[in-house]
């Protein structure tokens, strides 16, 4: 049964002015961008035109759509059972964090290929990279532990003529290293990015997928989906989000004259009050934390650097004129 039709506000005022995703979907133009999005397109229980959050397949076919809407990316796909990452969300992380970097180069953000971001955790989406570059213009390294996943990045920027030559895949063989293997000694990295395990185990990883498809279900009760929720080393890790954070910020300090700004999601409010501890006890020279709403949801962003003020201008003055 239809309920009263919701007045909705134009513009998603939660996400960043800059972000190509703040106004409401408009499906009549998606769908004309990817038809294959028409098939989960229906009326939600207010009258509007909307997809089944809680069917991957829809969720999928929406994330395509704005992709190639938005960014020009004309052939994208994850394989069965990863996590299909929502557009909008990820891109308000690179808005937030080019804005960032704008505050600290005298207002302007730093753009061009000359601009390297890391990307630790990349995962099969690509994501991070694809509307890095695409919005500024920026060469990513996207890093993973999972060689399938390396595979579908590769796959997406190969498919794609706008991101070769810009991001480039790196297999991390030991899971317990964020940054080793990765950047070589004298490698100069602007930006290093990252979206953590949020659990911190498989049952709890779980729990949270049922929870979220009952929640979109309304309450009803459902079979847990195959492919909704990611594969486990994206959900989880031991420790959850706090640990992994803090074992990325110890090693975050041996190449802290690699990069100019380290930066992570944290989606724990209360993981907060941890994380600048364990950045203060690691010598972090200046932290921030940035805010970010999407939706019902809200999370931040942790950055940091361990360059004095004299090294963060010689770095601006060297790498971003």
């Amino acid at each position: 049964m239809l309920q009263n039709k919701k007045e909705h506000p134009k513009v998603k005022s939660e996400l960043h002015p800059g972000n190509k995703n703040q106004e409401r979907y408009d499906f009549g133009k998606l769908i004309g961008s990817s038809p294959e999005l028409a098939q989960y397109v229906r009326p939600n229980i207010y009258g509007d035109e909307s997809v089944d959050f809680a069917n991957p397949d829809a969720v999928k076919a929406l994330n395509k759509a704005l992709l190639i809407h938005h960014y020009g990316i004309t052939h994208w796909d994850i394989p069965p059972g990863y996590l299909c990452p929502p557009v909008p969300g990820r891109a308000d992380y690179i808005h937030h964090i080019a804005g960032f970097l704008g505050k600290n180069n005298f207002g302007k953000i730093p753009t061009g290929p000359k601009i390297k971001c890391l990307d630790i955790g990349m995962g099969a989406s690509c994501i991070y990279p694809i509307i890095g570059s695409s919005e500024y213009g920026w060469s990513f390294i996207g890093s993973d532990i999972d060689p399938v996943a390396i595979d579908s990045a590769n796959r997406i920027v190969e498919s794609n003529p706008s991101l070769q030559g810009k991001i480039e895949s790196k297999l991390q063989t030991n899971p317990k290293d964020f940054f080793f293997g990765i950047i070589h000694k004298d490698e100069k990295i602007d930006l290093s990015i990252c979206n953590p395990p949020f659990h911190a185990s498989a049952k709890e990883a779980q729990a949270g997928t049922l929870r979220k498809i009952h929640n979109l279900n309304r309450g009803k009760k459902v079979e847990p989906i195959l492919n909704f929720g990611g594969q486990n080393h994206e959900l989880w890790c031991e420790g959850g989000e706090e640990n992994f954070v803090r074992k990325m910020i110890l090693q975050s300090k041996e190449f802290g004259a690699n990069c100019f700004c380290f930066s992570t999601l944290i989606s724990k409010a209360s993981n907060l009050k941890s994380v600048h501890k364990i950045l203060g006890q690691a010598g972090a020279f200046a932290l921030e934390t940035i805010a970010m709403g999407q939706g019902n949801k809200i999370s931040r962003i942790v950055a940091w650097t361990f360059l004095n003020t004299a090294e963060q201008t010689k770095w601006k003055l060297s790498r971003w004129k």
